[in-house]
């Protein structure tokens, strides 16, 4: 039976007023706004939902100074989808932006890339530089679901179903993934933070919080090679994301569908 196209959509969950030289690796001699948006994904087809991340709560965005803007449930009932009967999540990485809301998935399995379990449990924790983007409650909460057989693990390059694949990219942490998906338009790269904005991609400039400057640099030709174009990579936290594509309704202007053409 052929594979359909999936419906791919992206869920703004908060937002971080910031500069731009606190964007690039080395600064940006041009220097001004440039916020950062948070957020989610969600794919749906052929039978199945995948959530792809899951933001931090409330409690977190406090914590660290950002403004909360939407509960990820709501963001995800908004199309759709019952957060309690999730099944599959994918975490591109375990950074504190992308791993938290645990309660809110009780019957998912979790997919994560072998050396990123093994980069936040492991002697990298020892240096703050590397584990501040972490949430040690967040990384504890994994190892436990390992013990309860909610944790399935990738290496590499590995079909999660049919028109979609998670390939390791590495860089900005040791094991962050992307996630192919087949579209209507052709493939789709949710590249969460192998670029956090589309800038840091044209530019070739990593975002400053890097675990491998040289994975991070050769991440880009990566994701451009995965995807059917340019314009169908998504990165993980540009508030451009909201303007290019189309909001699922007036009053959810934070939830936009990506599988469709651009703005």
């Amino acid at each position: 039976m052929p594979t359909e196209p999936y419906e791919v959509y992206a869920i703004r969950y908060a937002h971080h007023e910031r500069q731009a030289s606190a964007n690039f690796l080395g600064g940006d001699p041009h220097d001004g706004p440039m916020p950062l948006d948070y957020f989610l994904w969600a794919i749906k087809g052929n039978g199945r939902t995948f959530v792809v991340d899951t933001g931090f709560d409330e409690e977190t965005a406090r914590k660290r100074g950002r403004e909360f803007l939407l509960k990820p449930d709501d963001g995800l009932r908004s199309i759709g989808i019952d957060h309690t009967k999730v099944e599959d999540v994918i975490l591109t990485h375990l950074h504190h932006d992308h791993c938290g809301n645990h309660h809110l998935f009780p019957k998912a399995r979790f997919h994560v890339q072998d050396c990123e379990m093994s980069y936040c449990t492991g002697r990298a924790m020892c240096h703050h530089t590397l584990r501040h983007a972490f949430e040690e409650e967040d990384i504890v909460q994994m190892v436990r679901r390992v013990f309860t057989g909610r944790i399935r693990f990738h290496d590499g390059t590995e079909e999660l179903a049919p028109g979609i694949t998670l390939h390791h990219i590495g860089g900005h942490t040791q094991g962050i993934q992307a996630v192919r998906v087949l579209t209507r338009r052709g493939y789709l790269v949710l590249a969460s933070d192998v670029t956090h904005l589309y800038a840091n991609m044209e530019r070739r400039t990593p975002f400053p919080a890097v675990h491998n400057v040289f994975a991070a640099v050769e991440g880009f030709d990566k994701i451009e090679a995965l995807a059917s174009a340019k314009d169908m990579i998504i990165p993980g936290h540009d508030p451009l994301v909201l303007e290019k594509y189309p909001a699922i309704s007036p009053s959810m202007r934070g939830v936009v569908r990506l599988d469709g053409d651009p703005k």
